[in-house]
């Protein structure tokens, strides 16, 4: 394998086409005839509809029709099954009844000759309903109903309780997370086409073959019938693993009207009707010897869900990483759901792992203060060699390293424990750190690559590159097969009549792609020798096993070589075409995840009321980085995006009724620049080549685990207030009696 290109800091192939505007995002595709369409969205949280009036938006100029639950055509249901790749969260089939489950929900559609006909006309729809008293959250939909077990997602070993009882020290403490809102700046979209009965879908996802098996089984159509184009996506964060109501019902609308329909889903019901992540209850029941080493950890999760489907309950697995992070012989990890009246929660970036991180990075600096002992000191104490969950040894754990690479560069070292002790001028500075973990996933997949007459290469995948960069480590993966520069590599994904590929999200795309990209350009160097030993090849008196072939060039026995352009002109060919298929990692008999640290300052002006991340230092155990510009780009945007949830993200909603309050970017803060610290990102490099052959496991994920309790940790340091709900806002800081949820 090619150290020149595995692991070298390559910009991004499809830069220029984004620079330029060349790049067709869903919503850039405008269809000959295309018409828009515009949502109708329920201003209750739970009832029924009434009536529907549309008769004065029919007379609005360019509507076209008006589609709800009285007019619209049958569909199906999908299985939604992840084995089957036909998955989505909300099950329920817009406009399937006259119920209504959360506000923003879908009630009606419009469809028009322009947007804003579309628009102006859907202010028009006048819809009754009869309204129900709503369960607007965690602590209501307990009280009102409980919670369910979800046991799938749930394990023990030994006997925590009575380990619990038995321990020399012990905290019981609870953590709170609010439901945070993915704004990918992207909206979701969708350009639905039909012609002849074939369903063509320019659409938002971060899966376009999943996206394609789900369209096909709602519309009673074979896979062969529907393609689903995402050759770009401004991101998702996991809210465009699975299609939503809104790309259903343009396709509907489309095929109802004969002409193309284009729904854009507005931001404020973005926060509605397209995921979250939901709210989550967590208690930490920890226990230890003397000597600092743990006998006793139960996690258990509450957290909301919706009332759409009351078959099939997504599961936020906030304990999934408490499982085998530390070491510990008694051990317990629950999850139970809540139902409220808000949209059906998903997957946001590094789902349960990171609310679930916040809780046990949280509990484990308490614990530590319990002890008497330095938080570094203590986890090191207690990190477990093998994944004790499972009873299998980790493929790689360079946890340690990480502690010592990013403790000595952050200066860890120089750290006065007393809380409020750390000044410089008007700042007291805190200094937390939290370990950082994900799962290290692998899928099958298969692709296609091909080697050409004019010296090029081309390599297709039905995967797609959601904004992290996957153009372009799929070409540094074919360039390091074939030897081909990247500039001469051409890649196309973000198709689903390519080769199957993954899904991208769980960290899992980079892992799953580059192998089967590997694998067919192997094949297509091996019809290649095929070609070049033909009786009128350029080597017809040699066999296949004979030649080698090494920086593009095919080499015989006597030390002549020629380039693969060549060997395809000599034959009057226009490329050498390899496919393979490459299955997933081999579970039986390692644990793969992924490992790290994050050390964090914080500078509070008490003053001024101030608070500050001013610096990070990250020290990140993913096997080998492919392309080490964008992994850590990847790392520093999660790291961002952990300061989000730490500080300032919490989508509010009205107690009374349900209803979002702050549904826009107005009033739903993220971090901006002044908001970013100064970041120094510790890429360790270890190849895990039990993984796969590149050694590269996710990277997307894990950054923004353990940091809003790094950031937690930092802010007890010098303040002495432990936040345990977030976000940590500057009204609990002020405020003694509200900075702290008690267990």
């Amino acid at each position: 394998m090619s150290e020149k290109i595995i692991g070298a800091a390559k910009p991004r192939i499809d830069g220029p086409q984004k620079l330029t505007g060349r790049a067709k995002y869903s919503s850039d595709n405008n269809l000959p005839g295309m018409a828009y369409a515009y949502g109708v969205f329920s201003t209750i949280a739970r009832g029924e509809i009434t009536h529907i009036d549309t008769s004065v938006a029919k007379q609005s100029p360019g509507v076209i029709d008006i589609f709800h639950h009285n007019h619209f055509p049958k569909l199906y249901h999908t299985p939604s099954s992840m084995a089957q790749e036909n998955k989505v969260d909300e099950v329920r089939l817009p406009f399937e009844d006259n119920k209504v489950y959360y506000a923003g929900q879908f009630v009606a559609l419009v469809v028009a000759d322009t947007f804003e006909n579309a628009r102006a006309a859907a202010y028009k729809v006048k819809v009754d309903y009869q309204k129900s008293a709503a369960i607007a959250n965690l602590d209501q939909a307990v009280e009102r109903n409980g919670s369910k077990m979800q046991k799938k997602s749930n394990h023990t070993r030994g006997n925590p309780e009575q380990a619990y009882g038995s321990a020399a020290k012990a905290i019981d403490a609870t953590y709170y997370t609010p439901v945070e809102t993915h704004n990918p700046m992207e909206m979701h979209a969708t350009v639905a086409a039909w012609n002849d009965g074939k369903l063509t879908m320019y659409d938002t996802t971060q899966g376009v073959v999943n996206a394609r098996n789900v369209y096909a089984k709602v519309f009673g159509l074979s896979q062969d019938r529907v393609e689903v184009l995402t050759p770009f996506l401004g991101s998702g964060f996991g809210s465009k693993l699975w299609p939503w109501p809104n790309a259903i019902a343009a396709a509907a609308a489309a095929r109802e009207i004969g002409r193309p329909v284009q729904l854009v889903v507005p931001r404020q019901e973005m926060f509605t009707t397209t995921g979250h992540r939901p709210e989550t209850r967590q208690r930490m029941r920890l226990g230890t010897d003397n000597a600092g080493r743990l006998v006793s950890l139960r996690h258990e999760t509450v957290y909301t869900t919706s009332t759409v489907d009351q078959v099939d309950t997504y599961v936020e697995s906030c304990g999934k990483m408490t499982q085998g992070l530390y070491s510990c012989d008694n051990l317990s990890v629950t999850h139970a759901a809540a139902r409220t009246n808000r949209g059906t929660p998903t997957s946001m970036r590094a789902p349960g792992a990171a609310p679930g991180m916040f809780a046990l990075e949280s509990a484990m600096d308490e614990m530590a203060e319990q002890l008497g002992m330095d938080p570094l000191e203590f986890r090191r104490r207690n990190v477990s060699d093998t994944d004790e969950s499972k009873g299998l040894p980790w493929s790689s754990n360079q946890i340690r390293e990480a502690y010592d690479q990013a403790a000595q560069r952050f200066g860890w070292a120089k750290r006065n424990p007393a809380i409020g002790s750390m000044r410089e001028g008007n700042e007291i500075i805190g200094w937390g750190m939290a370990s950082c973990n994900w799962e290290a996933i692998r899928r099958p997949c298969d692709a296609r690559v091909s080697l050409r007459a004019d010296g090029s290469a081309f390599a297709s995948c039905a995967t797609q590159d959601i904004g992290t960069g996957t153009y372009t480590i799929v070409a540094q993966a074919v360039s390091d097969v074939t030897g081909v520069p990247l500039e001469k590599i051409e890649v196309e994904l973000g198709d689903s009549s390519y080769p199957s590929g993954p899904i991208s999200g769980g960290s899992w795309a980079t892992a799953t792609t580059l192998p089967a990209i590997a694998a067919a350009g192997r094949k297509a160097i091996e019809v290649l020798k095929e070609y070049a030993t033909s009786e009128n090849g350029a080597f017809p008196d040699a066999k296949p096993e004979d030649l080698t072939f090494e920086d593009g060039q095919l080499k015989n026995t006597d030390g002549k070589s020629i380039g693969f352009a060549e060997v395809l002109k000599a034959r009057q060919l226009a490329s050498a075409d390899g496919e393979a298929h490459t299955e997933g990692a081999p579970t039986e008999t390692y644990a793969f995840r992924s490992f790290g640290a994050h050390f964090v300052e914080v500078r509070w002006d008490p003053g001024i009321s101030n608070l500050r991340v001013t610096r990070v230092v990250s020290a990140i155990d993913v096997g080998r980085a492919i392309n080490a510009l964008t992994s850590r780009n990847q790392v520093e945007g999660s790291i961002v995006m952990g300061i989000g949830m730490a500080r300032f993200e919490q989508t509010d909603y009205d107690h009374r009724d349900a209803r979002p309050v702050n549904n826009n970017y107005a009033e739903y803060l993220v971090p901006v620049h002044a908001d970013q610290p100064d970041i120094d990102v510790i890429l360790l490099d270890y190849p895990d080549f039990k993984f796969n052959e590149f050694g590269a496991r996710g990277i997307g994920e894990i950054g923004i685990t353990g940091i809003p309790a790094a950031i937690a940790n930092a802010v007890y340091h010098a303040t002495g207030k432990r936040i345990r709900d977030l976000p940590i806002t500057l009204d609990k800081l002020m405020d003694a009696s509200a900075s702290v949820k008690q267990a």
